[in-house]
C-alpha cells in the first residue's frame, strides 16, 4: 500500500453530516406541510361540492339587504356587501386609531405614577393595573355597555353637556358641513406639519449644539391647530356645524356616538392602558439611577429630567412590548361582535350567515387582520430603530 493512499481521508457518508441532516429534516417538514394542505383543500372542495356552495368573491357585489347602527362613510341596505365591509373595516380602523391614542396616554401616565414618590398616587396606579389586567376583557366590556352606558336616560331626557348631549342612545355632538373651498384646511394641515418637522429639525441641532431648547411640542399644537384656521378664513370660513335637534325617539341631525363605540372605546383603552403602565415602568427602571441624578445635578427639575433624559433612554425597553400590545389592542377590537358594534367581524359574520361564503369571508378577515398587525410591526419598527442606542 502506497503511502498516498494511506495519508488519504475517508469519505464520510452523507447521512452523517449534521447539514444535511437537519435540510433533509427540513424537506421531509415541507413535504408533510404541503402533503396535509393539499387534502385539505381537496376535503374542503369536496364538501363544498356536496353542499353545493359556489365558492369565489363575486357574492361581494350582490346587495347587502341589512343596515348598521354606525357608519363612518355613506351607507344604506341597497349597496353591495363588498360596502358593509368597508363599513365594518373602517369602524375597525376607528376604535382601534382611538384606543391606541387614549390607551397610550393613560398608560404612561399610570406607569408614571406607579414610580411615584406620592404614597398615594402610587398605590392608586398599583391598584388600577392590578385590577385591570386580572378582569377579561370581555367582562370589562359587558360592565362598560350593560352597566355604565345602557342605563342612562332616554334621548328626551339626556343629559345636556353644553353642545353635546348624553342618551342610552349615545354620545350627541355638532356635526361639521364642509363647504366649497374647505380643502383648503388640508392645505394649512400639511403647511403646518411640514412646520413642526422643520422646527423640531433646528431645535435638536440648537440643543446639541447650545444645549438651549423650545418648547417645540407646544408651538407644533399651535401651529397644527392655528394654520387650518387661518386657511379657512382666507378661504371666507366655508365650515359650519348642525346642531342636533331633539326629539322624543332622538335627535335629529348631528353626529352619534354610539353607545356600543363608546363601550368598546373604553374597555379596550382602559384595559390596554394597564399592560402599557407596567412597560413604562419597566422602561424607566431600566435607566441607570445615575443618569437622573446627572440631570438633577445639572439643575433640571424632576419634570424635566424625566421628559429629556429619562424617558427618551427608557424608549428603547418601552417600544417592543408597546408594539405588541397595540396589536393585541387591534386584534380585540373583534369582540365587538358581544355588544352589536358593527365592526369588520361583526359585518363579516352577518354577511356569512345571509352567503354561506364561509372561507371567503374568514380569508377577508385574516387578510385584513394581517395586513393591520404587519403595517402596525413595521411603523414600530421603524420608530424602534430611530431611538435605539448607537454605539460610537
Amino acid at each position: 500500500m502506497s503511502l498516498e493512499a494511506t495519508a488519504r481521508p475517508r469519505r464520510r457518508p452523507v447521512w452523517s453530516s449534521a447539514r444535511w441532516r437537519g435540510l433533509a429534516l427540513q424537506a421531509l417538514v415541507l413535504i408533510a406541510l404541503a402533503a396535509f394542505f393539499y387534502d385539505l383543500a381537496l376535503n374542503t372542495a369536496a364538501n363544498m361540492a356536496t353542499r353545493h356552495i359556489v365558492s369565489g368573491f363575486d357574492f361581494l357585489w350582490r346587495k347587502a339587504g341589512f343596515e348598521v347602527s354606525f357608519s363612518l362613510i355613506p351607507y344604506s341596505g341597497e349597496d353591495s356587501y363588498a360596502r358593509a365591509l368597508m363599513v365594518g373595516f373602517f369602524n375597525t380602523l376607528l376604535v382601534s386609531a382611538c384606543g391606541i391614542v387614549l390607551a397610550t396616554m393613560l398608560g404612561l401616565v399610570i406607569g408614571l405614577m406607579r414610580l411615584s414618590r406620592n404614597w398615594l398616587a402610587a398605590r392608586i396606579a398599583t391598584a388600577y393595573i392590578e385590577v385591570m389586567r386580572n378582569v377579561p376583557l370581555l367582562l370589562q366590556l359587558f360592565i362598560w355597555y350593560r352597566l355604565v352606558l345602557t342605563p342612562l336616560p332616554q334621548a328626551r331626557d339626556a343629559i345636556t353637556l353644553g353642545s353635546a348631549s348624553l342618551s342610552n342612545k349615545g354620545l350627541t355632538l355638532p356635526a361639521p358641513v364642509f363647504g366649497d373651498g374647505a380643502w383648503w384646511s388640508w392645505v394649512g394641515f400639511g403647511v403646518a406639519a411640514v412646520a413642526f418637522w422643520l422646527l423640531s429639525g433646528w431645535n435638536r441641532r440648537q440643543r446639541e449644539a447650545t444645549g438651549k431648547s423650545m418648547p417645540v411640542w407646544w408651538l407644533g399644537a399651535l401651529l397644527l391647530v392655528a394654520l387650518p384656521v387661518l386657511f379657512l378664513f382666507a378661504a371666507g370660513w366655508p365650515l359650519s356645524f348642525e346642531h342636533p335637534v331633539r326629539s322624543n325617539f332622538g335627535f335629529r341631525g348631528g353626529m352619534t356616538l354610539v353607545p356600543e363605540f363608546m363601550a368598546l372605546l373604553l374597555a379596550l383603552s382602559i384595559y390596554t392602558a394597564a399592560f402599557i403602565a407596567e412597560a413604562v415602568r419597566a422602561g424607566v427602571m431600566a435607566v441607570s439611577r445615575g443618569q437622573g441624578e446627572a440631570a438633577a445635578a445639572l439643575g433640571l427639575k424632576p419634570r424635566l429630567a424625566m421628559r429629556l433624559v429619562v424617558l427618551p433612554q427608557a424608549l428603547r425597553v418601552i417600544i417592543p412590548p408597546l408594539t405588541s400590545q397595540y396589536l393585541n389592542l387591534t386584534k380585540n377590537s373583534s369582540l365587538a361582535v358581544a355588544i352589536g358594534y358593527p365592526d369588520l367581524v361583526s359585518t363579516g359574520g352577518t354577511i356569512l350567515g345571509q352567503t354561506g361564503q364561509a372561507i371567503e369571508v374568514v380569508t377577508i378577515w385574516m387578510v385584513v387582520y394581517l395586513s393591520l398587525s404587519l403595517l402596525t410591526s413595521a411603523f414600530m419598527n421603524w420608530f424602534n430603530a430611530r431611538h435605539r442606542l448607537v454605539g460610537r
